[in-house]
């Protein structure tokens, strides 16, 4: 037994004997030490590789509209990108776009510049015309789960395809009306469950029928409710990735929600043409930051944050959704690496228990440990 017990390195009570841990397991990443080169190699050059990549495959983006009817949602989509995105089937007769009944998507490849962009608008019902608003916001939350399904199963196959399909929701833009006090308790409810699941960016629809004063108070009175309330509305604070992310989305934050106007129609101003909304006391320029903020919005959804609005889909909101689903329907039933998912539930989103208690939401921030990991 003492043979053993030296043959061992000591006894099983010894305490400097301890199980190796986890992190010593492991081989200990090499440190990266900087390489001084003696002529060009061309790295550069990678980047030229993954722009013409990225022009031959296009780019898609999937946003959704939410707000009561009559709010202008269909003319400020042809407004920030500048086409009839949404169109009359009754154009001849001069008849307005028929309030939506059920929820729409329409699809369209728009090229600028050699780079195409496959985009996809989804019109929601009129949220909270009708007298009884209870669980109003059920189809909206079922539609986006849906499309994070529809991924998951696509994802899960043993033999995928080399591009799946991407229908999730990567902005909705929520439409608040300008009553100039605050938001409902509709509103409230239902963004506290929004963001949640998807990016959302709250606007002040038609700020032109507020004054300048008015509209300022209003924003500050809903900057209070969304703190009071716990509502994280896009970009999320806890996701800043530097110091100029924190700079830039902080200046951001500050003007949210966006006071915007929408128009689809040109008008001439001093000899130029511009977007607008022509009154009996002069033309409303949408791109006019004197007039309204809707060049925020722009900029916000297409010029400096539409790649960061599809990464936080992908790492978060669907990576939440993937989690919980993995967890639901008993994983790796049959050894390693295959998992069995049982049918969500058509009726109620599959998220949607954990969710039901209103609150501060939990974001799930992906570890960069992973990403460093990879290369």
């Amino acid at each position: 037994m003492k043979k053993r017990q030296k043959k061992n390195g000591g006894s099983p009570m010894d305490p400097l004997r301890q199980s190796p841990s986890p992190s010593s397991s492991r081989a200990s990443s090499p440190r990266t030490l900087p390489c001084e080169m003696l002529g060009y190699v061309g790295i550069e050059a990678v980047l030229d590789q993954l722009k013409i990549k990225a022009m031959k495959m296009g780019f898609e983006f999937n946003i959704m509209v939410v707000g009561q009817s009559g709010l202008g949602k269909s003319t400020m989509v042809n407004t920030l990108f500048k086409s009839k995105m949404w169109k009359s089937t009754m154009l001849g007769l001069g008849v307005p776009t028929p309030q939506t009944l059920q929820l729409q998507s329409v699809t369209h490849v728009i090229e600028e510049s050699g780079v195409k962009l496959k985009l996809t608008v989804t019109d929601t019902p009129g949220f909270g015309d009708q007298i009884n608003n209870d669980k109003c916001w059920d189809p909206i939350l079922g539609y986006i789960n849906e499309q994070y399904e529809q991924y998951l199963q696509e994802e899960i196959l043993i033999t995928r395809q080399r591009h799946i399909p991407d229908t999730r929701v990567h902005c909705c833009v929520y439409f608040v009306p300008p009553t100039g006090h605050c938001l409902r308790p509709l509103d409230i409810e239902f963004l506290q469950r929004l963001c949640r699941t998807v990016n959302v960016v709250p606007v002040i629809a038609r700020a032109d029928s507020l004054t300048i004063e008015e509209r300022e108070a209003f924003r500050h009175r809903i900057q209070e409710n969304l703190k009071t309330h716990g509502i994280e509305v896009y970009p999320q604070k806890c996701l800043d990735e530097d110091v100029n992310d924190k700079v830039l989305n902080s200046k951001i934050r500050e003007r949210i929600p966006f006071a915007v106007v929408g128009a689809d129609r040109e008008h001439i101003v001093n000899g130029r043409c511009v977007l607008g909304r022509k009154t009996k006391w002069g033309i409303i320029e949408v791109e006019n930051m004197a007039h309204c903020e809707f060049p925020l919005l722009r900029d916000l959804l297409i010029r400096s944050h539409l790649q960061d609005l599809k990464d936080i889909t992908h790492n978060v909101h669907y990576e939440n959704y993937r989690i919980f689903r993995l967890n639901e329907s008993h994983v790796l039933p049959r050894g390693p690496g295959w998992v069995n998912l049982a049918p969500a539930p058509a009726s109620v989103p599959a998220p949607a228990g954990p969710q039901a208690t209103p609150g501060p939401p939990k974001v799930c921030r992906w570890a960069k440990d992973n990403s460093d990991e990879e290369f």
